[in-house]
C-alpha cells in the first residue's frame, strides 16, 4: 500500500479485506477549505470511524452484515491543508488509481467540493454517468464571492463535465432564484422531498451507471445536528436510510457522505447516524 495516496488510520467497523481483496475502497477525504459556515467537517472520517464501534456490521432491515462484502479501508487522502487546488488534484489522483484497480470507491468527506474530482475522475470511465445528489443546498451557484470552487458551486461544476439531464437532485429546500431555475432547466429536480420522487426515477437511472452524493444536510438537523450548514425543515434519520435502500439494484460505482461536522455534537449522534448511513448504503449497493 506505499504505492497510495492515503495515509494509514484506525478501520471503519467490518471493512476488513486487503485492497487486493476488495471490491469496494473506502477512505476518508479530511478537506474543509471552501465551507461558508462553520468548518470542521475535516474532522468527520476519524470521528464517523470511532462512532462506527457504536452499531454492528449486521443490518437487521436488509439482512446483510458488512462483513459478507469485501470492503478496504485504505484510511485518509494525504492533503496539504488550505491549498484547493492541490488538494482536489491529489483527490483526483486517488480516484483513478481506485478504477484503474477495477474497484469501487465510498468517500467519507470533508466538505461537499470533495466530489467534483471523483466524479470527473469517474466521468472518464463512465461517460454516461449519472449523479444522483441528496442535500438541503442546491450547490448551483456559478461563483461564492466570486470562487468558482466551492462548497456552494460543486454541482455546478460537475453539470460542466457529465452529460446534460445526468443530474438527479433530491430534498433540496434552500437555494437561491438562479440556481432553482438552472436545477429546472438543466437536471431533474425534487425539492424537499427524497423517497418518493426517488421511487418514481428508479427505472430511468437502472440502466445507467451511477454515482451517488449525499450532504448530511439533507436529514433535518434534529436528528443531524453536526453539520456545517444546517437548514431546518429536512427528511428523518428514518426516511434517509430507507431512501438509500431504495438504490439496490442500480449500477453504483461511486458515492460518498459529505459534510459531517461531529465536532459541534457532543452528543456524537450525528457520527453515529453517519455510520449506520454508510453502513445500510453500502449494503444496498455492494
Amino acid at each position: 500500500m506505499n504505492d497510495t495516496p492515503f495515509q494509514k488510520t484506525d478501520k471503519f467497523l467490518g471493512m476488513v479485506s486487503s485492497w487486493a481483496d476488495a471490491q469496494w475502497i473506502y477512505f476518508g477525504i479530511p478537506m474543509d477549505y471552501t465551507v461558508s459556515f462553520q468548518p470542521g467537517s475535516r474532522f468527520a472520517p476519524s470521528r464517523v470511524r470511532e462512532a462506527s464501534y457504536a452499531i454492528e456490521t449486521y443490518s437487521l432491515t436488509q439482512d446483510r452484515d458488512l462483513e459478507e462484502l469485501r470492503i478496504c479501508d485504505a484510511g485518509d487522502v494525504e492533503l496539504p491543508f488550505g491549498n484547493v487546488t492541490e488538494s482536489l488534484n491529489r483527490i483526483k489522483t486517488a480516484a483513478k488509481k481506485i478504477i484503474k484497480d477495477k474497484k469501487r470507491l465510498f468517500a467519507l468527506g470533508g466538505e461537499h467540493l470533495v466530489t467534483l474530482p471523483l466524479v470527473q475522475a469517474l466521468v472518464e470511465e463512465y461517460p454516461e454517468l449519472v449523479i444522483v445528489h441528496f442535500d438541503a443546498h442546491a450547490d448551483l451557484r456559478d461563483d461564492y464571492l466570486g470562487e468558482k470552487l466551492s462548497h456552494a458551486t460543486v454541482m455546478r461544476r460537475i453539470t460542466e463535465c457529465i452529460k446534460p439531464k445526468n443530474l438527479y437532485q433530491f430534498g433540496i429546500r434552500s437555494g437561491t432564484r438562479d440556481e432553482v431555475h438552472f436545477a429546472r432547466e438543466f437536471g431533474h429536480f425534487y425539492p424537499h422531498e427524497v423517497k418518493e420522487p426517488l421511487k418514481q426515477v428508479l427505472s430511468e437511472l437502472r440502466v445507467r451507471p451511477v454515482y451517488v452524493t449525499i450532504d448530511s444536510d439533507v436529514i433535518d438537523p434534529a436528528y443531524m445536528p453536526g453539520t456545517g450548514t444546517p437548514e431546518p425543515g429536512g427528511i428523518s434519520s428514518t426516511e434517509a436510510f430507507e431512501a438509500v435502500r431504495l438504490l439496490k439494484g442500480l449500477q453504483v460505482v461511486g458515492a460518498d457522505l459529505v459534510e459531517v461536522m461531529p465536532l459541534h455534537d457532543v452528543s456524537q449522534r450525528s457520527a453515529v447516524l453517519a455510520a449506520k448511513l454508510v453502513r445500510e448504503l453500502l449494503l444496498a449497493i455492494g
